[in-house]
């Protein structure tokens, strides 16, 4: 079959998903994205020092690894609708928070919330996907939630910019934020419901088992096992390949944190700093899609292989570079570097997650799943932090290596834990 054969009644399958998934997914991440870069301003407005404003903006992670779990409970037992409505909901308190709070404790609780909130909406949309698509456009479907998200965070600070420079005022993009959490539940009421109709041919299909149709309706479970039951039962995966996709979240991390400090480390100015970044972002963002067609054509390793590859080999090479002639040169190539393989990671966490969750219940394993990769990403920066009190270079160098180690680990486990479906 030819890929115009088969990638049509696929793209108009994906578009069912739209007003439930993915146009919820650029909303909620247009406001998170416009509000993360003015935190540290809105924590300094309220008295607070600098490394009190950094606390503040880390409860935001700190929000989504408490949220994982909790939320894996929610979705087995509310289902995805119900858990992004609320999610969205609850959202608004913590907005409402960044808006009037007295003092800085209450807005690190506020930033903790839409954290917490943000992985229960996070977490649905996953479960709903790996739920209702088939394993032969699983990847293409996750790699597309992935990139309408980077859209959202990439869209977000401009908008913030373009706020901050109209009204002279960062909580202009709360009350942002706050308009685009009410169309996020909005759409997720009473949006187009994916699941009454299907585009691709042949009868919707209710089993548990993925035969190559998308599902629809309700989703049949077994007896389930709770959240950590669940842990337990799945514990062999999540220690082997969830560690290895914890490893591939923490480059992603690094690569945000590392950069930025490299750039003004050699001493580039800001606006050079942000081009760089913003070409490495670029590039990241075109490659989302490329990403999905590799793995559901040709398998998941072929995708996770080349990214971190290409990741530990940029962060390793990039360490040598501090001290040469046209340092800035090297830091330009690298960081694209780092941009093709990020962006050709596009959709693989979520992929795998679910690819290896159980098929009657995914909830409380994707929750498991998520809080390792969030872990990771939330670790790197601080290895990071500590490795550069001696040496950036070392830093870098030290990210390089653990990318090189988790391709081994990729190497090793998704052959393992990964199903292949025939002719991939």
């Amino acid at each position: 079959m030819s890929i115009g054969d088969d990638e049509a009644p696929i793209a108009r399958t994906l578009w069912r998903f739209a007003p439930m998934i993915y146009g919820p997914t650029v909303l909620f991440a247009v406001g998170e994205g416009a509000v993360i870069p003015l935190l540290p301003i809105i924590a300094a407005d309220l008295g607070a020092d600098l490394p009190t404003a950094a606390l503040v903006a880390s409860a935001l992670v700190v929000g989504q690894l408490c949220g994982n779990i909790p939320a894996g409970w929610a979705v087995a037992r509310l289902g995805e609708r119900l858990t992004m409505t609320i999610a969205g909901t609850a959202a608004l308190g913590g907005v409402a928070g960044l808006l009037l709070a007295p003092s800085v404790a209450l807005l690190a609780v506020s930033v903790f919330l839409i954290g917490f909130c943000a992985a229960a909406f996070g977490l649905a949309r996953h479960s709903f996907m790996t739920t209702r698509v088939p394993l032969a456009f699983r990847a293409r479907a996750l790699s597309l939630l992935g990139g309408t998200f980077r859209l959202g965070m990439f869209i977000g600070p401009f908008l913030a910019a373009a706020l901050l420079a109209l009204f002279g005022d960062p909580h202009a993009s709360v009350w942002l934020f706050a308009a685009c959490l009410v169309s996020t539940v909005l759409l997720v009421l009473f949006g187009p419901d994916p699941e009454t109709a299907v585009a691709m041919p042949g009868a919707p299909l209710r089993e548990v088992e993925d035969t190559g149709e998308p599902v629809t309706g309700a989703i049949p479970v077994g007896v389930r096992g709770g959240v950590f039951r669940t842990m337990w039962r799945h514990r062999g995966v999540l220690s082997r390949l969830g560690v290895a996709a914890a490893s591939l979240s923490a480059m992603r991390s690094a690569r945000q944190v590392v950069l930025p400090l490299w750039g003004v480390s050699i001493g580039l100015d800001a606006q050079t700093i942000a081009l760089v970044v913003g070409i490495s972002g670029a590039i990241d963002f075109a490659l989302f899609y490329a990403s999905g067609q590799v793995m559901d054509r040709f398998g998941r390793l072929w995708a996770a292989l080349p990214a971190m590859l290409l990741m530990g080999a940029g962060f390793l090479a990039l360490s040598f570079t501090h001290d040469v002639d046209q340092a800035a040169l090297w830091f330009a190539m690298f960081a694209a570097v780092l941009g093709v393989g990020n962006g050709l990671s596009s959709g693989i966490l979520l992929t795998l997650g679910a690819d290896t969750a159980p098929k009657d219940d995914p909830a409380p394993y994707l929750g498991s799943w998520r809080t390792l990769t969030d872990a990771g990403g939330a670790a790197a920066p601080l290895i990071v932090s500590a490795l550069a009190a001696f040496s950036l270079s070392v830093a870098a160098g030290a990210m390089g290596v653990l990318g090189l180690v988790g391709a081994a680990a990729f190497v090793r486990w998704v052959p393992r834990f990964v199903p292949r479906r025939e002719g991939a």
